[in-house]
């Protein structure tokens, strides 16, 4: 664990606080998760939110009806919520979510190669469809070493230079930690994750993330540290 557990704790309670009365969709779904598995009982009902912002913003709906499963294995959803799914990155994470009711396309390997090829901004977005894969019990053939490879080229993004916190970089950490690949996450970034934390307890997309803070940028952040707590990160999923 990275400095002092009193100081990753105080880190940890400023950036639960930065989303006390959040209203970002995506954001709550994520404080569902960790709800579910972190204990974290100032998001006991981010779900609930979730729904009442589905009700207000019924031209939105459909996409996220079918998000709704980050937090709810039993999400229900209509017919016509499919066509809603149209961008090639929520596509791909669909596929993942919903491994275990529809199955995988054939083409679906070709798909997540294609995404780790184009390295970058895809490459954690392969490692959280990765998770969800493994986490719906689904399979998948794909190359020896594809995944390892994956988590390596991300951990390159950070040890490109680790002293740089962003968008990108919190997000190759946080699901590099999520599927148990903590280990090629350069502990000088970790370090300056907490060092960087922004007086409200969020962090910025910019470099160092100094400034104003962004609720993407916070909920990586956040769920990076949760996952650096040993006593967190040993509960079950």
């Amino acid at each position: 664990m990275m400095g002092t557990a009193e100081g990753l704790n105080g880190a940890v309670a400023n950036a639960v606080g930065f989303f006390k009365e959040s209203r970002e969709p995506h954001a709550l779904l994520w404080l569902a998760v960790m709800h579910r598995r972190f204990g974290i009982e100032q998001f006991a009902d981010a779900l609930q939110r979730y729904d009442r912002i589905l009700t207000e913003q019924p031209a939105q709906a459909p996409l996220r009806r079918v998000l709704r499963r980050f937090a709810d294995r039993d999400n229900p959803l209509q017919p016509d919520d499919w066509d809603a799914v149209t961008d090639p990155s929520d596509r791909l994470l669909v596929c993942g979510l919903y491994c275990d009711r529809v199955g995988l396309p054939r083409s679906f390997a070709e798909m997540l190669h294609k995404a780790a090829s184009a390295g970058g901004y895809y490459l954690p977005h392969v490692i959280l469809v990765w998770f969800w894969i493994r986490e719906n019990g689904c399979s998948v053939a794909l190359p020896d070493g594809f995944m390892e490879r994956v988590y390596k080229a991300s951990a390159a993004i950070i040890d490109h230079d680790a002293s740089i916190v962003s968008d990108l970089r919190l997000e190759v950490a946080a699901f590099l930690h999520l599927v148990g690949q903590g280990a090629l996450v350069n502990r000088v970034f970790v370090e300056r994750v907490l060092a960087s934390q922004n007086a409200d307890g969020g962090w910025g997309q910019a470099r160092d993330a100094a400034g104003t803070s962004d609720w993407h940028s916070t909920v990586l952040g956040l769920l990076l540290l949760l996952q650096l707590n040993p006593p967190l990160a040993s509960l079950e999923p």
